[in-house]
């Protein structure tokens, strides 16, 4: 099979004149000669869309990195003694510190819910210059605070940034992915804000050591390098060919596609590609047409009421389904218990007994534990499928779950006599994040960008983004109090909805490994009419035949 993708790659194929290409019922691979391997040797071969990903996933390393940065600046004595509202001695000290957190839970609410509808304007290319430009005020705010209200809004403003980075960048990587590799790519994006968490943790552990306030300073100062490297190199990036499709651009998607596949623009794969794209943009233009015939004359006011019921229609037939499995496994990636892990492990590990240097340097191996793990998910994803990974890793983090709380429930108040059932529930919490990062970290940022329609994939993603924020918001709220009050009712708690996670993925989420974008109208049963099927079929008929006619007509007049 490899050997024969590797002798396609080097021939091109001129579309046919009859126009046979893939049934969108099945996996690439079964209906067309693919445009390279899957799995991991494919990202070799499709370099180029490997590294365009790789360059838009930047954007989660800024993510990643501000997490990583405040776990440790939240103890450090230089940021304390300047902002002493966050000290423990003062006064309602854990809602100021609760708030600090949240507040960048809250800006990235705004920016990924208001980069839906921005990345369909302006393109996903752009709209990432502008995440960056909001995002570097913000840190520059943080950076010269001087009281806690201007921290305050350097973290509201540089959440919006943060937000808006976290919905478009898998976005673009998802549009401009071959479907062999494309979850493959999509890790990147996870891969990337572990990677800045662990980045930003060794930092500001070591930083941690300077004398003055640039112990914590610095580590703000540096998240601007990324970000810039970033708003200044996605412009010399390819524009995505499907957004370029649904703006009817359809000749310089053909460009852009081409560049991206590494191949000749007359090659079958190419138009194969291209013709799927634009039949699918067709095919829901003209579907919401017929929902919403009196919005379509050209006018502001139809415009924007275009716009809101567009969102509507992200939870009504053909899209509520793929709106619930986005929504949902941002929701359960949440509350699995992964960021009360990250923003609270020093506590935890406090609860099992460990000192406090041993306390920070096992929270950063927990971050290199998870990287790990997250490592691995670029080869299994496109081997093995989403739904095996989502299910494996539920049962796995149950486990961990349940025998940590039986651990902690036992030894809680005697952890000096029991050092061996300590460092096993830290084994376990090792085990767990491995697990974590191999499963429930990337899967669900890479899938909600590759489920939506085209017409709406923007807002969809955006919804499933916001579902991430605001449920990180919620964990961030309500995680304190629990480790504080429960102690290992914690852990239970994060236990049940890992095993809610396993039952509602076994019902709910489909597979959709090897399928283009462009099928996922049958991943979810949405094109279930004969009327509907036929109608698509007859407008990418109806492309092929155009395209045909012109390139006949342009091959006469020379």
């Amino acid at each position: 099979m490899e050997s024969e993708i590797e002798e396609t790659k080097e021939q091109p194929h001129p579309a046919n004149e009859r126009g046979t290409f893939a049934h969108h019922a099945e996996a690439v691979w079964d209906q067309r000669k693919a445009c390279g391997p899957a799995g991991f040797r494919g990202l070799f071969v499709s370099y180029y869309a490997t590294l365009c990903a790789a360059f838009a996933a930047i954007g989660g390393m800024v993510f990643g990195y501000d997490q990583g940065v405040v776990s440790v600046v939240l103890v450090m004595e230089q940021f304390l003694s300047r902002f002493t509202r966050v000290s423990e001695t003062a006064s309602g000290a854990g809602f100021w510190k609760g708030l600090l957190t949240a507040m960048i839970e809250l800006g990235a609410l705004i920016g990924a819910f208001n980069q839906g509808w921005i990345a369909d304007m302006i393109s996903r290319k752009y709209s990432i210059v502008v995440a960056v430009i909001i995002f570097t005020v913000g840190s520059i705010v943080q950076t010269a605070a001087v009281d806690y209200a201007m921290l305050i809004v350097g973290r509201l403003v540089g959440g919006i940034g943060i937000g808006m980075l976290s919905m478009v960048a898998p976005l673009y990587i998802s549009e401009i992915s071959p479907p062999e590799i494309r979850g493959a790519l999509l890790v990147l994006e996870e891969l990337s804000i572990v990677s800045g968490i662990c980045v930003a943790y060794w930092i500001t552990y070591g930083t941690r050591y300077m004398a003055g306030e640039w112990a914590w300073r610095l580590p703000f100062l540096l998240q601007m390098i990324p970000s810039t490297v970033l708003g200044l190199g996605i412009l010399f990036l390819p524009f995505s060919p499907r957004w370029l499709a649904s703006k009817g651009r359809d000749e310089e998607a053909l460009q852009s596609l081409g560049k991206l596949r590494q191949l000749p623009l007359t090659d079958q794969r190419v138009q194969q590609e291209w013709f799927d794209i634009r039949a699918e943009v067709t095919f829901h233009r003209q579907t919401s047409a017929m929902k919403h015939p009196n919005l379509q004359s050209k006018s502001t006011m139809n415009s924007i009421k275009l716009e809101l019921v567009s969102w509507a229609d992200c939870f009504r037939k053909g899209c509520w389904r793929r709106t619930q499995v986005g929504v949902g496994l941002m929701f359960f990636q949440q509350f699995v218990g992964i960021n009360a892990l990250i923003y609270y492990s020093p506590t935890l590990f406090e609860t099992m007994g460990l000192n406090y240097s041993m306390q920070l340097i096992m929270s950063g191996v927990l971050n290199v534990t998870q990287l790990l793990g997250v490592s691995t998910s670029i080869w299994t994803i496109d081997r093995f499928g989403r739904r095996p990974l989502l299910l494996w890793g539920s049962f796995f983090m149950t486990i961990s779950h349940l025998i940590i709380a039986v651990f902690v429930g036992k030894y809680n108040k005697s952890w000096s006599s029991h050092r061996g059932p300590g460092w096993a529930s830290a084994a376990f919490l090792l085990f767990y994040m491995l697990s974590f990062g191999a499963t429930w970290g990337p899967v669900p940022w890479a899938m909600p960008s590759e489920i939506f329609p085209s017409s709406l994939r923007a807002k969809g993603v955006a919804l499933s983004t916001c579902s991430n924020w605001f449920n990180n918001f919620i964990i961030g709220l309500i995680t304190p109090p629990l480790v504080q009050n429960t102690g290992f009712g914690a852990y239970t708690f994060f236990a049940v909805f890992c095993l809610l996670s396993l039952v509602w993925t076994f019902f709910f989420v489909p597979e959709t490994r090897g399928r283009t974008l462009e099928q996922m109208d049958h991943v979810f049963k949405d094109i279930n009419s004969e009327e509907e099927e036929a109608r698509r079929n007859a407008i990418e008929a109806d492309i092929i035949a155009s395209h045909h006619r012109s390139k006949n007509h342009a091959s006469k007049e020379h």
